[in-house]
């Protein structure tokens, strides 16, 4: 027996497979091939003699003996990533091609933007709704260009997909939590819509119009004019008041301070006429006059708030001031009141 032993280990190794393969038939001998990622149990006998040959694949050769089977474990041997393949997925010409591709997508991003910009502003009555669909197409946009760049220029395997996902997500996730934060505030706006670029909105202590909703910020611009950007998670944490809510037209109110003493039956004809004339007005929608008292400076006055609807929200200070000018005007022409009585 030991003699056999002996000749069959000086055989070369396609001799041996050779011979396994035709003794299986006969249960004299059994070979496994064990990969390293697998975990088995071999049983073996207190006579069997296993020879194992630890390379890319485990070979182990066992010869039975009529002796009870004991089972011996066999541990798994880790697979680690190979940097020559790491080389292949991560080439200098993948890199660059992917390089490419994404500056193609930034341009025509870019280029549809403003090809919808000038979409929706040649009507008033779209312009909101064309301009909705911006932020949307944006991050669809960058969404392929990340799958075709990820699935189609590199193409790794998905055990390396899942390792350099888990890898950065944990060090993005310590050094730049504001960062995410404001992504997801993005993703948030776009999906939940609580505004839409084109809207006017309060945010905290700014007001203005939406012209831009991104993945970092949203940027509103003030009656003054001036450009504000607010991150995405700063507007998720606070209360948002929208003024037209996807509509071209919004309400506007009107203050005019009267004396308490004044007619406010001719004040209400006189400034619902005035509004009704009015270049800016959406007469689809009531116009309303309300009248609350207030003490200004130690003196009672009479607030009067016309409530009134503009066509466009972009008129909606000229409106405001153009019924501030003619009210007044008007008041005073008919003598309801005196221009002494506004000192």
């Amino acid at each position: 027996m030991n003699q056999s032993k002996n000749i069959g280990f000086r055989l070369p190794l396609i001799w041996l497979i050779w011979l396994l393969v035709l003794n299986s038939s006969a249960q004299t001998t059994a070979d496994t091939l064990i990969h390293a990622d697998s975990t088995i149990s071999i049983y073996l006998s207190s006579s069997d003699t296993v020879v194992i040959h630890q390379t890319d694949t485990i070979l182990v050769f066992v010869e039975s003996s009529p002796t009870p089977l004991v089972p011996v474990p066999v541990p798994a041997v880790e697979q680690e990533i190979d940097p020559k393949s790491m080389l292949k997925v991560i080439s200098v010409g993948k890199i660059i091609w992917s390089l490419i591709f994404l500056f193609i997508t930034y341009l025509i991003i870019k280029g549809l933007t403003k090809l919808l910009h000038m979409l929706a502003e040649r009507s008033a009555r779209y312009r909101i709704t064309v301009k909705g669909f911006i932020p949307v197409m944006r991050i669809l946009g960058w969404i392929l260009a990340g799958y075709v760049v990820i699935g189609g220029v590199f193409n790794p395997p998905v055990e390396t997909i899942i390792a350099v996902a888990a890898s950065i997500g944990i060090a993005v996730g310590f050094a730049a939590q504001d960062i995410l934060r404001n992504i997801f505030g993005g993703l948030i706006i776009v999906i939940d819509r609580p505004f839409n670029v084109g809207d006017k909105i309060e945010i905290g202590q700014y007001y203005g119009e939406v012209v831009e909703i991104g993945l970092r910020s949203t940027q509103i611009v003030t009656p003054d004019d001036s450009l504000v950007s607010v991150p995405n998670g700063e507007v998720m944490k606070q209360s948002i008041s929208n003024t037209n809510a996807g509509e071209p037209n919004c309400q506007v109110v009107a203050e005019i301070f009267l004396p308490i003493t004044v007619d406010t039956d001719r004040v209400r004809k006189i400034s619902i006429e005035a509004a009704q004339v009015s270049k800016y007005i959406y007469l689809n929608k009531p116009i309303k006059v309300l009248f609350i008292n207030e003490v200004h400076q130690q003196r009672s006055y009479l607030k009067m708030r016309l409530k009134a609807y503009v066509l466009d929200i972009r008129d909606e200070f000229n409106f405001k001031s153009d019924m501030t000018e003619i009210v007044l005007k008007e008041l005073i022409n008919q003598k309801v009141i005196d221009a002494l009585d506004l000192q």
